[in-house]
């Protein structure tokens, strides 16, 4: 079989790099402008890089696109006529359903769609890795069934998902609106005008995964979460009630209404927690181990981002273990760090007394507050461009401290695989 790679990023090379070494035949292309880098940084691992992706598409039996959602369509209108006949293509965007409508519009009919997505970043390494595959409705079954031996190679456990309209229904919670969270701390600490390792608020190992799940995020390009958070359809209404949800809360502290703040906590607390019959019990010890400042005297800390997640699931009836199927590394650890604060009664009292009564947190709430309802106007309207300028003036804030972010986070990461 002989593996073809449109785009070759991150996701890209991983693909193409796992398949080589699997044995496969392995072409691939990116922009002319690309093309003489690529050649330098995949020689000797037997992946040939082409003119286009026409070139691309005419050779493969088994196609991948692995470029940004918002160029899903424009790529697949100028390679798409030239896919072979009976080949199969997939593609490795995080959102499906501009991928499939372009696949529809443009690919020959006889050519049979299995769309799938790698559910983490290219340094995410096995067996931390899940790779979800989607059904789509084609001629043949057969080719179905190769498609899943063939992405074998990606080394990832594999999950079978019925439709694209579910997966983006997933991946809104599990991937736009866990971003979005993140990024909001982010913009706040940024607008605070002050590291969060050097705050005796964000020390401990809550804050610990807080801070390297958002500096892993920064790490990327804009357009990674441009993409998910503004075309997947259902990303704007998961993330317009986290917004809402946070605001509520916000409101009630401002304005003491302490009963009715705890009320609706333990609301949203028994509908995502009672019933649930697996854990992700993070660990104290290891999340102890990663901070990137020096371990000194912890001040309360009120985890409004992590109380207003728990009520958004509330809210939309949502049931993030059911989403679990889908899981990225940076939502696992996010539903892990709520979890751990829902699960320790002491610590979520901490956290609502902190909330409630605690006047040296109140600014950071305030920037907190400011940062989602930024990020939510930004997604609503559709921009793109304002989101990734958003999200670069964040990333430039944080610049030096990325790459160790990166690697601390990684090892998080394994640790907790």
């Amino acid at each position: 079989m002989q593996i073809g790679v449109i785009g070759l990023g991150g996701i890209g090379k991983m693909v193409a790099k796992d398949c080589a070494r699997a044995g496969y035949d392995v072409c691939g292309c990116d922009l002319p402008e690309k093309r003489s880098e690529l050649e330098k940084q995949l020689q000797g691992m037997d992946i040939e890089i082409l003119k286009d992706g026409i070139a691309v598409a005419r050779r493969s039996d088994l196609l991948f696109y692995c470029v940004p959602a918002e160029t899903i369509d424009k790529t697949v209108e100028y390679s798409g006529r030239s896919v072979k006949q009976g080949a199969i293509v997939s593609g490795q965007t995080s959102v499906k359903t501009p991928e499939v409508k372009a696949f529809e519009e443009y690919l020959p009919k006889d050519v049979n769609i299995v769309p799938c997505h790698s559910l983490h970043g290219p340094t995410v390494e096995p067996p931390a890795r899940t790779l979800a595959v989607i059904r789509h409705p084609q001629r043949s079954e057969k080719a179905y069934r190769a498609a899943l031996n063939a992405f074998e190679a990606l080394q990832s456990k594999i999950v079978e998902i019925p439709d694209y309209q579910t997966h983006d229904q997933i991946t809104a919670d599990t991937q736009a609106n866990t971003q979005t969270g993140f990024l909001s701390m982010a913009t706040a600490w940024k607008n605070c005008r002050f590291y969060p390792w050097e705050n005796q608020a964000y020390v401990g190992g809550i804050d610990n995964v807080k801070i390297l799940m958002a500096l892993r995020i920064l790490a990327n390009e804009a357009h990674v979460y441009s993409g998910i958070a503004i075309l997947n359809p259902f990303a704007r209404q998961q993330i317009g009630q986290y917004a809402q949800s946070e605001t509520d809360l916000f409101k009630l502290i401002v304005t003491g209404k302490e009963k009715e703040f705890r009320e609706r906590i333990e609301k949203a607390g028994e509908f995502v927690f009672s019933n649930n019959e697996a854990p992700i019990m993070l660990d104290d010890r290891v999340l102890g181990e990663f901070s990137l400042g020096n371990e000194t005297q912890r001040k309360p800390n009120s985890h409004l981002s992590l109380l207003a997640m728990v009520d958004a699931w509330y809210q939309l009836g949502v049931n993030p273990y059911k989403n679990m199927i889908c899981q990225t590394p940076l939502f696992r650890l996010r539903l892990g760090i709520v979890e751990y604060l829902f699960r320790n009664p002491e610590l979520l009292e901490e956290s609502i007394n902190a909330a409630l009564f605690n006047k040296a947190i109140r600014g950071d709430d305030l920037e907190f507050h400011t940062a989602v309802r930024e990020w939510a106007t930004i997604v609503g309207h559709g921009d793109i461009q304002g989101y990734q300028e958003q999200f670069n003036e964040t990333k430039a804030f944080f610049r030096e401290r990325i790459p160790e972010g990166m690697r601390r986070s990684s090892e998080l990461i394994k640790r907790l695989a």
